[in-house]
């Protein structure tokens, strides 16, 4: 018998301690580490003083992880569709039909690497695409954005480029307003929570529930702070159509608009502020610009309608002497907006025409003083004080992928200029040709967003080939059973899927490949780091930890991590090196290590066993408040690497092209003078499926499906089963786990509906069962079910057209965009039916 031994890992929402005795992991917990490492921060506000315990807050599922970990749902050996002959017929028709048989892994790899040699030979390398998911598993060796796209760009693919599926509003619309292009459209998040301790009066949580979100990454650290401040007696408002669960635990005011009304309600707030005279002129005049094109919208000036709180109450369904104590309320006390988990996100940016509300958020705080002590946008999720001068790099980072580190000796280059768009990638494969306006993630420049895409591009082939890489859309992205539809296409000559767990399009390839989890392989990564767009995302931990990854056990069954998986497939299309570099994963770790900061505080060897190095906070430190720098007209002091005006003779501005809050968008008026969807000055613009809808006479009720709140997007859900004895996640009846549907009982009562009934849900675009929830926790007129059920269930498979047991419910959600011109998704903007399921 060994002796028990311990190793460190992490994973997306905290850092473990894993227990392995006799190659089996005994115990996973949050990561035990010496309490002379911990150097806690303290706040000092209204006479007390605030510090963190020593310890790790991890995510509730990630308590799960041992169950995920030798879960059924693992794949375990490489397989091939049994009517899937490379040399014969393909029988794409039957994709997410037929069965599987157990190969090789020499079979397997040789069948792609000849599929990869014959499609590039007579089609050119942008035939081949593929694309990973949102999010994967922790480590930036390991990561989606590292191996993937090394051995991708070897082929000189055609990329699939990402929505910003968590932001859509705040990216397509608010960086026309206050700029922050360069994080996606979320504000800078710098020592927030202490700004809200010592100021703050009020919390206005808009389309937020971050007990449920954590700010992505950083697990529950925040939700204390939320207590400090309930504590501390700020007052908490909630508007969300669901009394979420964050409204539960600081029993705040709710406000339940009617959904897509949201816009609306934010006018009729500006409207009572500015016939109150309840504003800060002087900060309009000096850090704004277009109010003068703004007001009279607002006061029916331009249209003939004021929007007034009368008229909000029509649209909204809230009552106008509760939107007139709100606006009151508001520009009376030192109030902070909080319109999602990171400052910048919530369900109600991805609705039609999101961009509205979302620029409309920016301006209610322009018009109160944003960056003045107590007046800020913060999510509640990030801002701890957080020593960043020790740079490491993160997945999101240039610097922290092995497809573009400059640690690499060779960097893989692709040549190829076409693109798809993540969200009509179907179409693109189905119906060609589709376009669009912007570049991805469009965090380089304003200009990024109007930079127009065609696919097919002129000189490049149709993709035949797709390598996908995990996931399960079928729960998370739009109108999902086209992609049913895609997969069977003849167009698709060949699909891979690799992944650790079967999910919801696993069974759509012809080959499916085993990889291994994070705890079966070496990597490094901090907690909460992402980088890139979201630099310093690790303020929202109170502590900053960067984890060696350690190998906890061999990969089981057959598995095997990405990188050696890629590394097989290169060698048989003999250019190992030029994928490997030359580095094991240990290796490539020991670089990242070496061309970080962390060799100025702990040597590698330490690290390496330990397993771990927490970054205090130096005993000077001095807080740089967002934005409070802009609120006093002074250069820019927060630690931003990614602001472009930072250390500039320009540092005094935002990231407009007027360097200034925009009520008229300068680069709008640029380049979309006249788009009635997305107008250079922010509208309320009906839903293109509300309660305003031809279409509402059929559907009546509108489907609200946020993030989830006890899975990860569809991480964990189907594959870690202690989560399907939460109610809140599934409810277990007749032996199956059933996603719940919450439904208000002025709803349910005529379709008698009881709890506990299995419901269809149901559209033009799909049928889903749920299992019914009847509670007034949701406004009537709205079924609440979450987005990310990771169970695609089809009663008959493979057919595209069929009712969903699993809970997908994103297959009722729009195709339509939040506008012509703005590619977000928008599956807030959703009408349905219910009816009890007789089977």
């Amino acid at each position: 018998m060994m002796t028990e031994q311990v190793f460190t890992n992490c994973t997306n929402a905290g850092p473990v301690s894993v227990y392995v005795k006799d190659g089996k992991v005994q115990r996973i917990r949050p990561l035990v580490a010496d309490e002379k490492d911990f150097k806690p921060w303290t706040i000092e506000a209204g006479g007390k003083k605030y510090s963190p315990k020593k310890k790790f807050n991890i995510a509730p599922y990630v308590h799960g992880e041992r169950r995920r970990l030798f879960s059924d749902e693992r794949i375990k050996y490489p397989m091939k569709r049994v009517d899937f002959d490379p040399n014969g017929e393909r029988n794409p028709q039957n994709r997410g039909k037929s069965a599987y048989e157990r190969i090789s892994w020499d079979e397997a790899i040789s069948i792609i690497a000849s599929e990869i040699t014959r499609i590039k030979d007579k089609h050119g390398g942008s035939a081949i695409s593929g694309m990973t998911s949102s999010h994967h598993n922790w480590g930036i060796v390991g990561y989606k954005m590292g191996p993937f796209a090394r051995f991708m760009n070897m082929l000189e693919f055609t990329p699939v480029l990402d929505n910003p599926d968590s932001w859509e509003g705040w990216h397509w619309g608010a960086t026309h307003t206050y700029g922050f292009y360069w994080r996606l459209g979320m504000p800078e998040p710098y020592d927030m929570l202490g700004d809200a301790l010592q100021n703050a009066e009020m919390i206005v949580f808009w389309s937020n529930d971050p007990d449920s979100t954590r700010g992505t990454y950083t697990g529950q650290d925040s939700a204390m702070w939320r207590t400090w401040l309930k504590e501390k007696g700020v007052e908490m408002i909630f508007i969300d159509p669901f009394h979420n669960f964050t409204a539960g635990a600081m029993e705040g005011k709710w406000l339940a608009p009617r959904m897509g009304t949201d816009t609306a309600l934010a006018m009729a707030i500006a409207y009572v502020w500015i016939t109150e005279d309840l504003y800060d002129k002087e900060y309009v005049k000096d850090r704004t610009i277009g109010f003068d094109e703004f007001k009279p919208y607002v006061l029916g000036e331009t249209d003939g309608v004021p929007k007034t709180p009368e008229w909000a109450e029509a649209e909204s369904g809230i009552k106008a002497r509760v939107i007139r104590t709100l606006a009151r309320k508001w520009a009376a006390k030192r109030t902070i907006l909080s319109g999602g988990a990171r400052g910048g996100e919530g369900g109600a940016c991805r609705t039609a025409f999101g961009t509205e509300w979302a620029r409309m958020m920016v301006l209610l705080q322009a018009m109160q003083g944003l960056g003045k002590p107590g007046r800020s946008i913060w999510g509640t999720t990030m801002g701890a004080p957080s020593d960043v001068d020790i740079w490491f790099p993160a997945y999101a980072d240039l610097e922290g992928r092995v497809s573009t580190t400059s640690i690499a000796k060779h960097k893989p280059m692709n040549p190829t200029k076409q693109r798809l768009w993540r969200l009509t990638l179907p179409d693109a494969v189905l119906n060609p040709p589709v376009s669009w306006y912007g570049e991805g993630f469009c965090g380089q420049s304003l200009e990024q967003q109007f930079t127009h895409f065609e696919y097919p591009m002129k000189g490049y082939s149709e993709i035949k080939m797709f390598y996908r890489y995990g996931g399960s859309f079928m729960g998370t992205l739009s109108d999902t059973s086209k992609w049913v539809r895609m997969y069977q296409s003849p167009k698709l000559e060949f699909v891979i899927n690799q992944d650790v767990w079967y999910n919801s399009e696993t069974r759509m390839a012809d080959i499916i490949l085993p990889a291994c989890s994070n705890f079966e392989r070496d990597d490094v990564g901090e907690w909460g780091a992402c980088g890139g767009y979201t630099c310093h995302a690790s303020s929202g931990c109170n502590f900053r930890i960067i984890v060696r990854q350690q190998k906890c056990l061999e990969p089981m069954w057959e598995s095997k991590s990405d990188y050696e998986i890629f590394t097989l497939i290169a060698d048989k299309l003999g250019r190992k090196e030029e994928f490997t570099d030359g580095k094991t994963e240990l290796e490539w770790c020991k670089a990242f290590f070496d061309a970080s900061d962390l060799p100025k505080v702990v040597d590698w060897e330490t690290f390496n066993k330990k397993g771990y190095q927490i970054i205090n906070i130096k005993d000077d430190y001095k807080p740089t408040p967002s934005m409070r720098w802009f609120a006093e007209g002074r250069d820019c002091d927060t630690p931003d690497p990614m602001n472009p005006k930072r250390k500039t003779e320009k540092a005094k501005e935002l990231g407009t092209f007027s360097g200034k809050i925009e009520f008229s968008s300068e680069s709008l008026k640029k380049y979309f003078p006249d788009d009635d969807e997305r107008p250079v000055s922010p509208r309320y613009i009906p839903s293109f499926e509300g309660h305003h809808s031809d279409i509402y006479k059929k559907y009546s009720l509108q489907l609200l499906s946020p993030h989830p709140r006890f899975s990860f997007h569809c991480h964990y859900d189907k594959h870690t089963d202690w989560l399907d004895d939460i109610p809140v996640h599934r409810i277990k009846k007749d032996g199956y786990a059933w996603w719940p549907a919450r439904i208000h009982p002025i709803d349910a009562t005529p379709r008698n509906i009881m709890n506990g009934d299995i419901v269809r849900l149901y559209n033009d675009r799909g049928s889903v069962l749920c299992c019914a929830v009847i509670t007034e926790r949701v406004r009537p007129g709205v079924i609440h079910s979450y987005a990310s059920s990771a169970k695609y269930d089809p009663l008959s498979p493979g057919n595209a057209d069929s009712i969903d047991k699993g809970g997908c419910v994103n297959i009722l959600t729009p195709s339509r965009m939040v506008s012509k011109n703005a590619p977000g998704m928008t599956p807030n903007s959703c009408l349905i039916e219910i009816e009890k399921w007789e089977g």
